[in-house]
């Protein structure tokens, strides 16, 4: 079949074991390398990704093709060997198909979740937090761009078995040294909580340090049943979310089994948070991005202003001068849509005194 002929949006490959191809296409202008030693042989026209995935959601019909997009994209972290543990890298790729997708105008709601499972041992994560075998005295640092990724592996006779020392001396032998270290997954943080569009995480094993933080920022949360794990791993590790991690948990839970979360770091699982309010329902493993997209449906179906409207104003007791000032951005282009503004901007175009007279003074 030639290029011109070509169905558009064919079946993208299968990231995650519970990633339906079918439901997802590919975005224009982002490719999918297997490996960063890849990245650097794509067309510098597209943005290449390798620790993250990004789809938009469509429908297909019995052959596979496509048919329609739906207003839903899909954003997966892409290092389950690792627990999906984000590096500099992968928190730029996050934060750059993030800003697409909020910017994208027929976009309504952004599914964030962990491609899975483990090549190493077959377990799942959303995300583990933060790589901590390359953070260093000034935060995360970048690897060298050619540099592989991955667990280090030693052969032992005709096996590879992983070595942990190994591992973390490659993962240090790997670091740029004449950048600095990042700490730029808050900046995510404020994204997520600022776009105006609903983000959904969908949880589908590990939940810890940063990756716990990331669950609790989304606006909505679906858990797996057989695999999500919550734990709150910054005081083992040297480390503290005093930001939206600690503060907005103490809203969804409460202050006391907040400050339990974080002192004792136990573990719990999906069931619980939900109970708790860490998440909005607890779901099969199988069905869980099924279901994310099913909620997905629900509030692309609302009105887009007031979706818009209600999650600013939620965020608006707690977000303090910025908060008010994001709420206050959205309510004047409200404003200008309205035939009251119109009239104000054109009187002044036309050099007249606008006529206010059509508009009441509502009470």
């Amino acid at each position: 079949m030639s290029a011109a002929s070509a169905p558009p949006h064919p079946l993208p490959r299968r990231v995650s074991e519970i990633f339906d191809p079918a439901r997802w296409r590919e975005v224009p202008g982002f490719t999918h390398a297997q490996t960063a030693t890849d990245a650097l042989r794509e067309p510098t026209r597209t943005e290449v990704l390798t620790d993250v995935t990004y789809h938009r959601g469509c429908t297909r019909d019995s052959d596979g093709t496509w048919l329609k997009d739906l207003p839903v994209v899909r954003v997966a972290f892409n290092r389950p060997e690792v627990r999906n543990a984000f590096r500099p890298r992968t928190v730029d790729e996050l934060y750059r198909v993030l800003d697409h997708a909020r910017m994208s105008g027929d976009v309504g709601a952004v599914i964030l979740t962990g491609n899975g499972p483990s090549p190493r041992d077959g377990g799942w994560a959303f995300s583990s937090g933060g790589d901590q075998r390359i953070r260093g005295r000034d935060g995360y640092r970048y690897e060298h761009d050619q540099a592989p990724d991955g667990l280090k592996a030693t052969t032992t006779g005709d096996t590879d078995v992983y070595s942990h020392e190994a591992d973390v001396a490659a993962a240090q032998a790997r670091l740029d040294t004449a950048r600095a270290g990042r700490l730029h997954i808050l900046e995510v943080q404020r994204l997520i909580r600022t776009m105006p569009k609903v983000v959904i995480a969908a949880v589908p094993g590990w939940a810890a340090g940063g990756g716990h933080s990331l669950n609790v920022v989304c606006d909505l949360s679906l858990a797996s049943i057989e695999h999500a794990r919550f734990k709150q791993t910054d005081a083992d590790v040297g480390s503290f979310d005093a930001g939206y991690g600690s503060a907005l948990l103490a809203r969804q839970v409460g202050d006391k089994r907040a400050r339990e979360i974080f002192f004792l770091a136990r573990t719990y699982d999906a069931v619980t948070a939900e109970r708790w309010g860490v998440v909005n329902e607890a779901v099969p493993h199988a069905e869980l991005e099924g279901r994310a997209l099913e909620y997905a449906a629900i509030v692309a179906a609302k009105s887009p202003q007031a979706i818009r409207m209600l999650k600013l104003a939620f965020n608006l007791a707690d977000d303090g001068m910025a908060g008010q000032q994001v709420f206050a951005g959205e309510a004047t282009r409200l404003a200008y849509m309205t035939d009251e503004a119109v009239e104000g901007r054109d009187a002044f175009l036309q050099r007249r005194s606008p006529d206010w007279s059509p508009f009441p003074y509502y009470f």
